[in-house]
């Protein structure tokens, strides 16, 4: 090919690429919109799913968002009732609207293949929408601000695309009170028929379910303490115990629906991710961890190490061991994660080793925690899921002789405090007692002997605060050795302190 032929081919088809329309098929609208208005009940086979703003032509946006307001008043939707609302439109060429709406019904043959002319308006739409993202990105790119990064605009970029495949009902605008009800109903129903009457992810500590009423969708959990009080091991418990709970069923629409239990995401940024395996099969083997570093297990041990091993494999827990996260790349990872995979449920650990964006971190360290916290709080919404996120107290606990934690304890306070919508805090008793072991012979190692009895492999788990129910005390079992929660034997339950 000559130079010449090569230059006019490359022209044509730049000419050809200029004048692309955006994907749409207007006989499928026509179809789908005749169809309706012969027969109202086609209306409901696309109604959970199309909106007017999903048709390409303008006057078929406004043909369909007089018959969703008409059919979901009770009130029959043909082109007769259609003519007092749109008679005063601009006609479609030459003909009036009016007119169209009697060729429409009368082109219209059977509401069979309704849903599929649906599903076919909604899938071309989001395709324009992918273009307009595509294009936005492209444009951003070529003029981007002096202060944004590639990195951010990577950022965004992917929280479009999230929010794309999703449902549509994070960031959709006002909704309506009769729809929020509806989703509370279900809500209430779904917590009735589930094992434990939970409205929320079953943790697996029956006495903590009990005061929470589970692991609510959309709440910030922050679960606090001091070194050595075991806050890893029990987000590890819990996270073991969705994961391993995990059940669904196929929509008709294709997509899972989670039964029981859930996919779970787990942020390690202080442990590697073989560290935090090797913490869970020891909890879940009953084999000290100090004993599978130095391979001194037993045949027995072995086998049960093995047979977890083989359980773990099945379970959808996925471990994120990657340090100095940014509040934005923790929220980009989980966004992809459900998107792949599915998510129902995010553990952090911990809130102090997250990071916020650079102009915050250079303000203060009061702000960037702010920052995060609040980033945490949108993304559980937007997710819709819980979050579990550890943080560390203050060394001031230290200084008290009642060593129990409290909300102003918190690191950062201020802003942990006002973003979660439950605090938990861990402390057990014994791990300070301990450290106060008087010389032996003396009335005070006696003494001493028996508050050791009585705190011996009991666990306290404080909620300080939650927005939904009480506040209070909870007492579970802690096997040191193998750093593991449990619920407590009937005949051992302590008083529980609610308020």
């Amino acid at each position: 090919m000559t130079v010449q032929a090569l230059s006019r081919s490359v022209s044509e088809r730049d000419d050809t690429e200029q004048f692309r329309t955006a994907p749409h098929n207007i006989e499928a609208e026509q179809a789908l919109l005749g169809a309706i208005l012969v027969n109202n009940e086609a209306f409901y086979r696309v109604s959970d799913f199309l909106v007017p703003e999903h048709f390409f032509e303008s006057v078929h946006q406004r043909i369909f968002d007089v018959v969703s307001q008409l059919i979901r008043a009770n009130k029959t939707a043909t082109p007769i009732t259609l003519k007092t609302f749109l008679e005063r439109d601009e006609p479609i060429g030459d003909v009036p609207v009016t007119q169209y709406l009697a060729r429409l019904a009368a082109g219209a043959t059977t509401i069979i293949n309704a849903e599929d002319y649906g599903r076919t308006i909604y899938e071309l739409a989001t395709r324009r929408r992918l273009i307009t993202i595509g294009e936005d990105m492209v444009n951003l790119a070529f003029d981007a601000p002096v202060d944004m990064s590639p990195a951010k605009q990577i950022e965004q970029t992917e929280q479009r695309l999230f929010e794309l495949a999703e449902t549509g009902k994070y960031g959709s605008g006002f909704l309506r009170f009769a729809d929020a009800l509806k989703d509370a109903i279900d809500m209430a129903s779904a917590a009735y028929q589930r094992d434990g009457h939970l409205s929320g992810i079953a943790s697996g500590l029956r006495d903590l379910d009990e005061v929470l009423g589970g692991l609510q969708p959309s709440d910030l959990v922050i679960l606090a303490g001091r070194p050595a009080m075991g806050k890893t091991s029990l987000a590890t418990n819990i996270g073991f115990h969705v994961a391993e709970h995990y059940s669904s069923q196929m929509l008709p629409d294709g997509r899972l629906e989670t039964l029981d239990g859930g996919i779970v995401g787990f942020f390690s940024l202080e442990m590697s991710a073989e560290q935090l395996a090797t913490r869970i099969i020891s909890e879940q083997a009953a084999v000290a961890s100090e004993t599978i570093r130095r391979g001194k297990t037993t045949r027995d041990e072995f086998d049960r190490l093995v047979e977890v091993a083989t359980r773990l494999q099945s379970i959808p827990l996925y471990i994120d061991a990657t340090g100095g996260l940014t509040i934005a790349q923790l929220a980009a990872r989980a966004r992809r994660l459900k998107r792949q995979k599915g998510l129902d449920m995010i553990i952090i650990d911990y809130l102090q080793l997250l990071q916020g964006s650079g102009r915050r971190s250079q303000d203060s360290r009061v702000q960037e925690i702010t920052e995060i916290t609040t980033g945490l709080k949108a993304l559980a919404k937007e997710l819709h899921v819980p979050i579990l996120a550890l943080s560390q107290l203050s060394r001031q606990v230290e200084s008290r002789d009642d060593k129990r934690p409290q909300l102003a304890d918190l690191r950062e306070s201020g802003s942990i405090e006002q973003d979660a919508d439950v605090v938990l805090f861990v402390y057990r008793e014994e791990y300070y007692l301990k450290n106060k072991k008087p010389r032996e012979g003396t009335p005070e190692f006696e003494e001493w002997q028996d508050e050791m009895a009585r705190a011996h492999g009991l666990a306290e788990v404080i909620i300080g605060k939650q927005r939904h129910g009480p506040t209070g005390t909870v007492n579970l079992a802690f096997q040191a050795e193998f750093t593991r929660f449990e619920n407590l034997a009937n005949d051992a339950r302590l008083p529980e302190r609610i308020e």
